[in-house]
């Protein structure tokens, strides 16, 4: 039989070759690498037998792909059997693989804490020494269910219970070893394949994501293919550990959170400073782009909501307020707003609107609000009250391609102010909920895919992770230290105009939907002002540090002009703070590097005869000497905002 492989050439085997099979024929070097195959674009065991005519690609463990199926393979084989056989009495939930590693979820009689992690780990080390083979059992949806059944895996049972087919449910077991596993695989031929691993932290997680099931234990973990890889690995979490904003935001005093407002940010007077500076930036920016700023209630009646399809499609994610309408005998259901798009196309209809107008540009600073579970919130970057430096672009055919590049040159002045030079873009395409025709979707799609490439730019496709009225373009930061933010995005609709009667008068008379752009720079601003936090490590640029300046007495015969250099500063609009305690320099120094002020000016009595003062910038050891007339005019040009 016949095998196409990736380079278009053709590979004749025997009836019944498998995946090994066809890699020894291709070489020795391949043989000893692979690790799976993938068969007409799906990813299957390398014990699978191959199709005739089929189009098959070999999977190495030197690539990502490779790289993932070790990481399940850790995790299903290695990890869930130490844990059997550290806790006998344990029952396995599911274990995938998730971004540079894994984790199982199992449920315990005896608590597994952060402490336990190391002996779970010397386990494994023991089961991966045989280097076991990883053999691969079609079972019925009959037997799988007794197998596991038999032996107590009651969250296995349910899973089979959940699944859509009644065949071919796969069963790998370990050859050394009396464990047996389901899972949707591919796996590693062997154990000999595993390199470098750690056990990095245990938590809490409900079984299926439902509060209402049982709570079980999720053990984490991360994976290489070396021992050179994994320290690089660890070394950019701790890294990135040192970097969390909630500890800098802490350090700082610029917000923080509470049980009585679950995923609800408090803002203090220096975080609000961040906050307003930022918002002040980006209304400039957009006002130089024609951008319209409007404002919109957050509050709305869900017969909108079902008009615009988020009853639908959004519905669990809103949050629903009923009220007892006055001269009424029904309540009235409202919802706070998720997104700010059904608001802006009211906006738009009051009038009479001409193609002359458009591309109409309007933006928002829109406060939403949106219920995330309460696992999944994180500091700043997953809140349930949040604000977006949203906007709607209504706009015909014809202008999708010009409005696209005028909106990616901005996103990109953006950007490149706020200390990211390069981003990715990612096409993201219909998902399976969603609005309007597939024919409307094809048009949306081929649209947005021609304006991008008209422009040159790189992108890659996200299937299925468009919105669910239009496919759009996501931008994908990289900060300090290597990881990936997605914050903008644009989107395409063809669908909501229509559904919200939005019309202009074309130059021939008539009247048509216009078609609209959803789009965000910055996104969530409190998810943005974390991930500044965390690529500056808490360093902001001076414009937007939210004290620009401390100036901090030497003795208190300086006093009075450290508070003549205050009022000099507050005239040229210089955030700055006095620090008149009867404290030594070098503690007050040390105090404000902490809090990441970005200068520290110490004024003793030779600063004070000589009319200078002494600079000392956050990060360096060097302290300067320059006139205070220097330094005022110089702090006033380097503290504005890059538009400015």
């Amino acid at each position: 039989m016949e095998i196409n492989l990736p380079d278009g050439s053709s590979k004749a085997l025997e009836s019944g070759s498998n995946g090994y099979d066809l890699a020894k024929s291709i070489g020795p070097g391949l043989a000893k690498s692979a690790v799976a195959v993938t068969i007409n674009g799906t990813q299957k065991d390398l014990s699978d037998e191959l199709p005739k005519d089929s189009s098959v690609s070999i999977i190495t463990i030197e690539s990502d792909e490779g790289l993932e199926i070790m990481r399940h393979t850790l995790t299903a084989q290695v990890l869930a059997k130490a844990v059997k056989n550290l806790y006998p009495d344990s029952k396995l939930a599911i274990g995938p693989t998730i971004e540079n590693g894994f984790y199982y979820d199992v449920s315990t009689e005896i608590p597994i804490s952060i402490e336990d992690l190391p002996e779970i780990e010397n386990e494994m080390k023991r089961i991966l020494e045989k280097k076991s083979d990883i053999k691969k059992y079609l079972y019925s949806e009959k037997d799988a269910k007794k197998l596991f059944k038999d032996k107590g895996e009651t969250f296995k049972t349910e899973i089979i219970d959940d699944a859509d087919q009644t065949e071919s449910f796969q069963i790998y077991k370990n050859a050394d070893e009396d464990f047996i596993d389901l899972c949707r695989g591919p796996h590693l031929p062997n154990l000999s394949f595993i390199g470098a691993f750690k056990l990095t932290k245990v938590s809490g997680a409900y079984w299926k994501g439902d509060s209402s099931n049982e709570m079980l234990t999720r053990i984490y973990g991360t994976a290489w293919r070396n021992e050179k890889e994994l320290l690089e690995h660890l070394k950019s979490i701790e890294e990135a550990e040192k970097r969390d904003h909630r500890k800098i935001g802490k350090d700082m005093d610029l917000f923080h959170f509470q049980d009585e407002a679950p995923g609800m940010v408090f803002w203090h007077p220096k975080g609000w400073t961040i906050y307003s500076t930022l918002k002040s930036y980006m209304s400039d920016m957009q006002r130089q782009s024609s951008y319209q700023e409007i404002n919109t209630p957050s509050v709305i009646d869900r017969k909108l909501w079902e008009k615009s399809g988020h009853w639908d499609k959004y519905r669990e994610n809103m949050f629903i307020t009923e009220i007892d309408e006055e001269h009424a005998n029904e309540k009235r259901v409202n919802a706070l707003k998720p997104m700010n798009c059904p608001g802006h196309v009211q906006v738009y209809n009051q009038g009479i609107r001409s193609y002359k107008e458009l591309p109409l540009r309007l933006c928002e600073f829109g406060t939403c609000h949106r219920y995330e579970a309460s696992g999944t919130m994180h500091g700043l970057m997953r809140v349930r009250g949040f604000t977006q430096d949203d906007g709607h672009i209504f706009l015909t055919e014809d202008q999708i391609e010009s409005e696209t590049a005028i909106f990616i040159d901005l996103l990109s002045k953006v950007y490149a102010d706020l200390g990211f030079n390069e981003f990715e873009i990612k096409l993201s395409t219909r998902p399976e909920k969603r609005v309007g025709s597939d024919e409307i979707w094809d048009k949306a799609e081929s649209s947005l895919k021609n304006a991008i490439e008209k422009l040159g730019l790189d992108y890659r496709i996200d299937e299925g992770d468009g919105a669910f009225y239009g496919p759009k373009l996501d931008f994908v930061l990289t900060d300090a230290i290597g990881r990936k933010w997605q914050c903008g995005t644009l989107q395409l609709d063809f669908n909501l105009a229509n559904r919200l009667d939005a019309e202009y008068v074309a130059e021939d008379g008539n009247k048509y939907n216009p078609v609209m752009f959803h789009r965000a720079i910055l996104g969530s601003f409190e998810r943005f002002i974390g991930i500044l936090i965390e690529n500056y490590s808490g360093n902001l640029p001076l414009w937007l540090a939210p004290t620009q300046v401390t100036i901090c007495s030497i003795t208190d015969e300086a006093n009075n002009y450290v508070k003549e250099i205050s009022e000099l500063l507050k005239t040229k609009n210089i955030r700055c703070d006095l620090d008149l305690r009867n404290e030594k320099i070098s503690y007050k120094v040390r105090e404000h590097s902490v809090s990441k002020v970005p200068i520290i000016l110490a004024v003793g009595k030779k600063e004070v005869s000589e009319r200078t003062v002494s600079v000392r910038r956050l990060g360096s050891e060097v302290t300067t000497s320059v006139s205070l007339d220097d330094f005022s005019a110089s702090i006033m040009q380097e503290s504005l905002a890059p538009n400015k």
